[in-house]
């Protein structure tokens, strides 16, 4: 059995008609940088190290937020020590301003994506706080994610729940966020599509599988030479990638 060590959250991948913009936005506002690029991907690392990943969808709907029509499905969550000037530089780049509640402003990319800025004035400039996942229930969720990946869980209440790893890391942060009405993707239907979803790196891809079915995950359509697709309890693809 593959244990929970040899999982590694690797990349969270947003989807975008044109993900070479998208990744141009996302290097200004974190204050990134590019390591990689084609026609059909693009890698970028954040100021304080979480690495994105963008995928070229030519069909890309984007969400409408907080419409659960068109859900966002996965958001980022960053955290500025101002919040007015944060929202303006973020505008500046092409965000738009699209909601606001408790020291936050909830954004929305150039592609449609929300993510959010959050007041903290101990951060300086910018710090990407977590991955947040949209789902019925958190608790469910949150505990197949800390199985997986070996994290810990951090808070759990009212349905919401934030998992992470033992001391501050990149990519050490998720956050579960209760939705009502919740609409899961159906991939690699188009008309209901991921948004954004999760590359985690295994060492042993069969043993992987088999942990993964055994968590609660299914195997979707699609694989190639070092990658599978799988869908969460809740519908959300992830993929398994390992080395070839």
């Amino acid at each position: 059995m593959a244990s929970a060590s040899s999982f590694q959250l690797k990349t969270v991948v947003f989807d975008a008609r044109d993900h070479r913009g998208l990744a141009r936005f996302y290097v200004a506002l974190t204050g990134g940088e590019e390591r990689y690029a084609d026609d059909e991907w693009v890698t970028t690392f954040t100021g304080d190290g979480w690495r994105l990943g963008f995928q070229a969808a030519p069909n890309h709907v984007a969400p409408q937020w907080p419409d659960q029509g068109h859900p966002q499905q996965m958001h980022m969550d960053f955290q500025v020590p101002d919040l007015a000037a944060a929202t303006a530089e973020a505008e500046k780049l092409g965000a738009r301003k699209i909601g606001s509640a408790d020291n936050r402003n909830v954004m929305a990319d150039p592609a449609g994506h929300p993510f959010c800025l959050c007041a903290n004035v101990q951060t300086e400039p910018i710090k990407t706080f977590a991955v947040n996942i949209d789902c019925p229930d958190g608790e469910p969720l949150s505990a197949f994610y800390a199985a997986l990946l070996g994290y810990k869980v951090k808070y759990l209440q009212d349905k919401m729940a934030w998992i992470g790893t033992d001391e501050p890391a990149p990519m050490g942060e998720i956050l579960f966020q209760p939705v009502a009405d919740y609409n899961p993707p159906q991939w690699p239907d188009p008309a209901h599509p991921q948004q954004l979803h999760l590359d985690i790196t295994v060492e042993d891809i069969d043993a992987a599988e088999r942990r993964v079915l055994e968590l609660g995950a299914t195997r979707l359509p699609g694989d190639g030479e070092n990658w599978r697709v799988y869908a969460d309890p809740d519908g959300h693809p992830f993929c398994l990638l390992w080395t070839v």
